[in-house]
């Protein structure tokens, strides 16, 4: 007997098999068993997420000689000849090989007459898109209102070619793309079912290869036991792939940490003996500077899949989370620019250096002078409760009596985050007793906060405070979009400014006060009023309205400091 690929072998026979597609299912079974049956279905979805394995056993639930139902038998004689292919009531319809306006009318021909054998006459076009302009005309009086024998099945990967009255006249089921999780549990049970010897790694790197499709998933298992000599082994699945072990990738990211930009070339002429695919490897640096991020904010959300949240929580306490942010936006970018490199691997360098070359070594504040410069320490805070370990950046003391010379780096040390906020100096620091409802504006400018978390600060006032415990007020107005996470984040914050942690409470209710945002804009209307009197009494701008009849546009005043 010849042999059959895993794609064909191992497709759905029923509902049941599949794998994903949750949403679409649940659907599709709800309305077979309550009998509420549409007469035309659009499945739409990239390639290989199912479209066209649903469509065919919808066909079989509808046809079933055992009845209509979500559970077709699987044995009767329609079943099978869906099954094989082979049902003269099920027509499947290739439309990008029939777009002509004449093939559609063809096959309309013989809607009106009843199937000849099953309970519905079923059209099954794929890639129904492919159809012409003309050929959509044809199907739509029959689209909409078919024989009730006749159910149409439509699939597509492109539903936005098709026209806007075919689209209402269809049930839309839009498929997901497959999460590599997802494929590698069914991609593990096919290969213990097949008897072939696997690596998790190995179908890891074949789930992410894949890109949301089970069928290609399928098709690379079945390169990958060629290539393996009946084994999924991770080197042979890398050599095949033409990726690198994710070892360097992470060895990388330390080095790119480090500052040692012989050291990332060395890792990446390492990398270049094994003729792999770079921008492979950038795809997997993103990866990883996507769990580091993650690791920085929400540490419990690592994902440790591949064992490796430990060295992943390193690299996360080394770098600071705008460096994150700075690496992850600019292999993003390098990734759009790779294609137009000389070659993939100067192009997979030119990106690993500009993040060396633009990283920002150190912050000097204009306000201080000469001999006060010291070293600007910027802590790497990794969120969690307590004394978190955190890295200094290098101390590079700058000369200021003419030389050119610098004195070396010192070497890196490690520090609790209650002696980093002691070295910033006690006396730029409020001290928690004297917080109050007067200057808590001012602590608000200084705590770092940004995008809808300062928004939600702003717009609160403080109520009350007992030993480390904060109560806050928010402005009921701005109270749509606040949750316990905001709350969470300015407590991190007021914590790290007081070096100790501290306790925070927000509740939305009637105001007491003004909110440092009140504030804001309390002083920026005040600005506002005292430029339109400055303005109008400009003794200039008066002779120029009393010599010309003119008119001053008051919209068009605004404060020089706003």
């Amino acid at each position: 007997m010849s042999y059959q690929v895993l794609a064909r072998k191992w497709r759905p026979k029923s509902f049941r098999e599949m794998v994903g597609q949750e949403h679409v299912l649940q659907a599709l079974i709800n309305a077979l068993d309550h009998d509420r049956l549409h007469h035309a279905y659009l499945f739409t979805g990239t390639r290989g997420v199912g479209k066209t394995t649903i469509a065919r056993i919808l066909a079989k639930c509808l046809n079933c000689e055992a009845g209509v139902s979500s559970v077709p038998c699987g044995s009767c004689s329609s079943c099978l000849e869906i099954a094989e292919g082979r049902s003269v009531d099920l027509l499947e319809v290739d439309a990008a090989s029939r777009t002509k306006v004449e093939d559609t009318r063809e096959l309309l021909d013989n809607v009106q007459y009843a199937p000849t054998r099953s309970r519905y006459k079923i059209y099954l076009i794929d890639e129904v898109h492919m159809l012409s302009n003309h050929s959509f005309n044809a199907l739509l009086k029959t689209l909409e209102e078919p024989p009730p024998h006749v159910k149409f099945l439509l699939a597509t990967t492109d539903p936005q070619k098709l026209p806007a009255t075919v689209l209402s006249r269809c049930l839309q089921f839009n498929l997901k793309n497959m999460p590599p999780q997802q494929i590698v549990g069914h991609l593990g049970m096919v290969l213990e079912q097949e008897m072939v010897a696997h690596e998790e790694a190995a179908l890891w790197l074949l789930g992410r290869a894949a890109a949301g499709s089970m069928r290609d998933a399928l098709s690379l298992t079945d390169q990958a036991i060629a290539f393996g000599s009946g084994e999924v082994g991770e080197e042979d699945v890398r050599s095949m792939l033409g990726s690198v072990d994710l070892g360097y990738v992470f060895e990388l990211l330390e080095a790119i940490s480090e500052g040692e930009p012989a050291k990332v070339l060395g890792i990446v002429q390492r990398m270049s003996e094994y003729a792999p695919d770079f921008e492979g490897s950038l795809d997997e640096l993103l990866s990883l500077i996507h769990q580091v991020a993650t690791a920085q904010i929400v540490p419990d959300a690592i994902d440790n899949s591949w064992g490796n949240a430990e060295r992943v929580t390193q690299i996360a306490r080394a770098i600071s989370a705008e460096d994150a942010q700075l690496f992850y936006q600019m292999a993003l970018n390098g990734k759009r620019d790779i294609a137009l490199s000389p070659d993939s691997r100067r192009g997979f360098e030119m990106i690993l250096l500009r993040m060396l070359a633009f990283r920002p070594a150190a912050v000097i504040d204009e306000n201080l002078r000469p001999e006060d410069l010291q070293s600007v320490m910027s802590p790497q805070i990794v969120a969690g409760e307590g004394d978190v370990p955190v890295k200094k950046s290098p101390e590079v003391p700058v000369d200021f009596s003419g030389n050119d010379e610098r004195a070396s780096a010192q070497s890196d040390a490690v520090e609790t985050l209650p002696d980093v906020v002691a070295q910033r100096g006690a006396a730029d620091r409020f001290m928690l007793e004297s917080l109050s409802f007067e200057n808590w504006f001012e602590l608000l400018e200084l705590l770092g906060l940004v995008g809808i978390v300062y928004n939600i600060a702003s717009h609160c006032e403080l109520h009350a405070r007992t030993g480390d415990a904060l109560q806050f007020g928010l402005d009921e107005a701005h109270a749509a979009l606040f949750n316990a996470g905001h709350s969470d984040k300015l407590k991190l914050a007021l914590g790290n400014y007081f070096g100790h942690p501290v306790s925070v409470s927000v509740a939305p209710g009637v105001l007491r006060g003004e909110t440092p945002a009140m504030r804001t804009m309390r002083l920026a209307e005040r600005r506002q009023a005292e430029a339109v009197v400055s303005i109008e009494g400009d003794p200039q701008l008066q002779a120029l309205i009393n010599r010309f009849d003119g008119e001053l546009d008051h919209s068009s005043i605004h404060p020089t400091d706003i």
